[in-house]
C-alpha cells in the first residue's frame, strides 16, 4: 500500500512538474489578438462561472424596475460601459474585439446571468479578462441600477433608449443555451 501512494504521489509530482516547466517555457500563447482553442474557452468560462456562482451574495436587487433607475442605468452605461459592451447603434462596442475573452455585446446577446452576478461581476471584476472592478468608482445603488437596466434590455422606455442612442431595434431573446460574461 505503501508504494500504491508513493506511485500515486510521484505521478501527480511529475505531472504538476512538468506542467510547471511547459507554462514557464512560453508555450501557452497568451495574445489577447488569437482565437482560443476550445478547451481553453470550456476551462476558463467553467472556472468562471464556478467562481461566480461559489462568490456572488445571494440577494435581490433592491431597487425597483422604474423608468428613473432605468434611465439612471442607461445614463451610467454609457458612461461607463458602453465603449466594451456596446449600444444599440454599435452592439460590439468600440473596443470589443480588443478583449480577451471577447467582451459580450448586451445589444446583440443579452446577459443571461443572474441579477446577482452581474451585480457580483460589475463589482468586482474579473481577472484576466479587462473587465475592471467598479466598487472604488461606483457605488453599490449605481452598479444596482446598470444591472436593472442590463435585466430589462429588451423592454426599456423611450428616456433610457433615446440615453443610449438606440434606433429602437430590441435586443434579441437571450439563448438559453449559451453563456455570456
Amino acid at each position: 500500500m505503501r508504494n500504491f501512494f508513493l506511485g500515486v504521489l510521484s505521478t501527480l509530482i511529475v505531472l504538476l512538474a512538468g506542467g510547471y516547466a511547459f507554462l514557464k517555457s512560453g508555450q501557452v500563447n497568451t495574445r489577447a489578438d488569437e482565437q482560443p482553442s476550445s478547451v481553453e474557452t470550456s476551462l476558463a468560462m467553467s472556472a468562471v462561472d464556478a467562481s461566480v456562482d461559489r462568490h456572488a451574495a445571494r440577494q435581490k436587487n433592491p431597487l425597483p424596475r422604474t423608468e428613473e433607475n432605468l434611465v439612471k442605468g442607461a445614463k451610467l452605461y454609457v458612461d461607463h460601459c458602453a465603449g466594451c459592451h456596446g449600444v444599440p447603434s454599435n452592439p460590439d462596442g468600440k473596443f470589443a474585439h480588443s478583449f480577451y475573452p471577447p467582451v459580450p455585446g448586451f445589444f446583440k446577446d443579452p446577459p443571461d446571468m443572474t441579477e446577482t452576478q452581474n451585480f457580483y461581476i460589475i463589482l468586482h471584476g474579473l481577472r484576466w479578462t479587462g473587465m475592471p472592478a467598479w466598487k472604488q468608482t461606483l457605488t453599490d445603488e449605481q452598479v444596482w441600477q446598470i444591472v436593472t437596466l442590463l435585466g430589462n434590455i429588451q423592454s426599456l422606455p423611450p428616456a433610457a433608449v433615446k440615453l443610449l442612442g438606440a434606433t429602437g431595434t430590441p435586443a434579441p431573446a437571450p439563448n438559453p443555451t449559451h453563456m455570456t460574461h
